[in-house]
Formats: C-alpha cells, structure tokens, sequence
C-alpha cells in the first residue's frame, strides 16, 4: 500500500493544498519497502488529489486539511488521518506500529496572510492558527 505525507524539510507539511511536496512510502507488512519524494507541479486540492491517485496512494497523514481538500481526497477514494504534526518518517512509523495520533475533527479556517510563517512555509504574519501556529 503506497501512504503519503505533504512533506518540507522532513516535516508534515502543514497545509495540504500548498505542500511543495510529498513524501510517498510503499508499505507491506508493517514494513516501509521503499521511500521517494515527490515533487508537486500543481498546487490545489483536486490537482493535488490527482497527483496522488496517479501514484496509487491510498492513505495520506496530514496536518491541517480543509473542506475541499477532503472531498478531493475522498473522491479520489483516499483514506486520509488529519491533525498530524512533526516529523513525516515518526508519523509513518507511528501509524504502522498503530499509535499514529491524529484528529478526525480537523478543520483548516481560511485565512489571509501578510507575512512569514516558515513552520508551514506559508506567508501568514505569524497568525498561522489555520497551518498549525
């Protein structure tokens, strides 16, 4: 089964439509066989969502997710667990052994930003509720 995590710089990427990349896993098992990074051309939950099913991802760990994003996801008949923060390889590691943390009430508000929020790599003026500040 092929797993994903919006990825930068060995973190959950905190905003799932805006992630740069994506760090896909092939997992059988219990085991990680194999591990790429992905690199994401077009942002935006559909296109996103499509990158994903081209690769046969079936389950995504996230961080924040919003509506949108959700339903392309569920549309695309990917199985995703929201709320997740930290370092991508724990979470996968953490979700194998079957102690992965997450939030199946996650909601992203949307939000306008002005400055630099470098955890989610987003330009939010240090109010980044909505990438997890």
């Amino acid at each position: 089964m092929r797993i994903a995590i919006p990825y930068y710089m060995d973190k959950i990427f905190q905003h799932f439509g805006h992630a740069p990349q994506f760090k896909v896993y092939e997992v059988e098992n219990h085991q990680v066989l194999m591990e790429m990074v992905v690199e994401v051309e077009q942002q935006g939950h559909e296109a996103v969502a499509a990158l994903l099913r081209s690769m046969d991802v079936r389950v995504v760990i996230c961080g924040n997710i919003g509506q949108g994003a959700m339903q392309a996801l569920q549309q695309a008949g990917i199985l995703f667990y929201a709320g997740v923060t930290g370092d991508a390889d724990e979470a996968i590691t953490a979700l194998i052994q079957g102690g992965l943390k997450y939030d199946p009430n996650i909601k992203c508000a949307e939000h306008s930003c002005s400055g630099d929020c470098s955890d989610c790599a987003s330009d939010c003026g240090g109010d980044c509720a909505a990438c997890g500040h």
